[in-house]
């Protein structure tokens, strides 16, 4: 099917709203940071509340540095490094240095358990892993186990400044654990020390993989999303264009997203080099402090997840924050309520829109307009695609037969955003891409001005405050349970959360477990956000003819 064959009715709204095709500059992510640490030394790109204030020199310095530290360790082109950090200075420094010797970084969320950081390591190959004294432990279980070889564990107070750093230490409230002096296993300062000045450019080229972004995707174990520095460079420029009525710097970009997830990578950091603007980092979101650094920052940008933003809503220091410096927010990762957006709007001033975006595009694909009189945000809807963006919606049958505007269908995306494809897994690759196309497994339509609506999210995925979780993988970890004999597991909607995990187990004859043992037992294998929140019992589960497990109909029974 040619591009000319499908309709394109967003072209016609976005006249005069923002671009639809831009000039890009073809720079890695690194050489645009490169590019600011010349041209403005002194300007601040990361803000570290109660902490450090770095400069892009000063930061620039250190990704030499540490990259410096990092080949003198053995670490070089086309090794896959793991980055297991919470939003801090060290992630930063740590993602460009293996940007600019020509690794691949894999984002790796703290929270994973032994059982899904040993798979990650497994699936990826990573050599290295860079994380904090706090995760020592748990990430040296999985290196005994795999082919991970060398672990570098940074603390929080390397980046706050001496005398809160003392005071933190002097009353317990830095969970800075004395690194034990284990085999490889390195400092984060004794690295950047290694050789700090012997940084060597050895960037690879535009097409070659920059990350394994981890992805559920609809179903199985996870898989990595291989992103190429094209993609997130251009997906950082297309987004830039979309938050068009935000000005160069000016103010800042609060990133309260964890940057291991696409989402606040690419708008959080991305955004911020485009922009020019320092980063608000915030390790962990707390609905009071941030409201404090909207006010004291003059954040103008801030992207988010509805649950945070009801978080804000709520507090009792909403109504007594100035939060008039935003200009724009995006919601993405789970339905933005109508009351939700309108109340905002009101308090703030601000834009508050619903974008879209997945892990195989870098991620972001669609996003309402902002700061425009002519379009408007559609409250239900993801927006328009962003710049060279192109949609289809195909019957969900066949996957190819383009459906008529207002018909429900699979969404389909092609740009430069879209992955070059799924880590050593061709078979899955073929499966998501085909003719250039990405098979987004989501089930939307298209209204005649060109606004797309998710009716049905992926099939089965589940998504809890904007993190996807695989009814499967928790499925495969209840079956590990001696007791159990059959298990489902699905979402059911919750007013907070957007949904929550739900179980369904059917225990072996003679065997007693209560709702609270099974949870236990889920929190010992699973991030926190996969572990179900309601388990029922029961003495069978629907079944289909042939004998599949009908989670449909235990959703229906709630």
């Amino acid at each position: 099917m040619s591009n000319e064959e499908i309709p394109m009715p967003w072209m016609k709204t976005l006249e005069g709203v923002r671009k639809t095709e831009l000039q890009y500059k073809d720079l890695h992510p690194f050489k645009f940071l490169e590019h600011r640490a010349t041209n403005e030394p002194n300007d601040p790109m990361i803000i570290f509340p109660k902490g450090k204030t770095l400069t892009y020199g000063e930061v620039y310095r250190e990704i030499q540095a540490f990259q410096a530290g990092l080949r003198s360790l053995g670490i070089g082109k086309g090794d896959r490094v793991a980055l297991m950090l919470p939003n801090t200075p060290h992630y930063v420094i740590a993602h460009y240095a293996v940007a600019s010797l020509g690794g691949i970084v894999v984002q790796t969320n703290p929270l994973y358990t032994h059982r899904e950081l040993k798979h990650q390591m497994e699936d990826s190959g990573a050599k290295a892993i860079v994380t904090l004294t706090l995760f020592q432990d748990k990430v040296n279980k999985v290196k005994d186990e795999t082919s991970l070889e060398i672990v570098i564990c940074g603390n929080i107070s390397d980046y706050l400044k001496p005398v809160t750093a003392f005071l933190g230490k002097l009353l317990k409230k830095l969970e800075d654990p004395r690194m034990k002096r284990l085999e490889n296993n390195y400092l984060f300062k004794e690295v950047l020390a290694m050789n700090p000045n012997g940084y060597q450019d050895e960037m690879s080229s535009f097409d070659s993989i920059a990350v394994l972004q981890y992805t559920g995707g609809t179903t199985g174990i996870s898989k990595g999303a291989a992103l190429t520095h094209k993609n997130i460079s251009y997906n950082a420029q297309q987004t830039r264009e979309v938050i068009n009525s935000v000005p160069e710097k000016k103010g800042s970009i609060l990133v309260a997203l964890p940057l291991f997830h696409s989402f606040g990578f690419t708008t959080g950091l991305g955004l911020s080099l485009q922009l020019g603007v320092p980063m608000v980092l915030v390790p962990r979101f707390n609905a009071g402090d941030v409201l404090k650094l909207i006010e004291k920052y003059r954040i103008t940008f801030f992207p988010a997840v509805p649950t945070m933003i009801v978080a804000l809503l709520n507090h009792p220091n909403s109504s007594k924050t100035d939060m008039s410096s935003l200009i724009a927010v995006i919601s993405g990762g789970a339905p933005l309520p109508l009351k939700v957006a309108t109340e905002f709007k009101e308090k703030t001033g601000a834009d508050l829109v619903e974008g879209y975006g997945l892990s195989e595009a870098s991620p972001v694909t669609h996003a309402n307009p902002i700061g425009s009189e002519k379009a408007k945000p559609k409250v239900g809807s993801i927006g328009l695609p962003v710049p060279d963006t192109l949609v289809k919606i195909v019957d969900s049958e066949d996957g190819k037969t383009l459906v008529p505007i207002g018909e429900i269908g699979e969404l389909c995306i092609k740009g430069p955003q879209v992955m070059k494809e799924y880590w050593n897994r061709p078979d899955e690759t073929k499966k998501t891409i085909i003719d250039g196309w990405l098979h987004t497994g989501d089930i939307a339509k298209m209204d005649e001005e060109g606004y797309t609506y998710i009716v049905d999210r992926k099939k089965d995925l589940i998504i809890v405050s904007g993190y996807n979780v695989i009814p499967r993988e928790v499925e495969e970890v209840l079956y590990e349970h001696p007791k159990i004999l059959e298990a489902a597991v699905a979402g059911i909607n919750d007013p907070v959360k957007g949904e929550i995990v739900a179980a369904w187990v059917v225990l072996k004859e003679g065997e007693t477990l209560t709702e609270e043992e099974v949870i236990a037992y889920c929190k010992e294998n699973l991030a926190p956000y996969k572990v179900p929140k309601k388990v029922t019992f029961r003495d069978e589960l629907p079944k289909s003819m042939i004998g599949k497990i009908l989670r449909k109909k235990l959703v229906e029974g709630e």
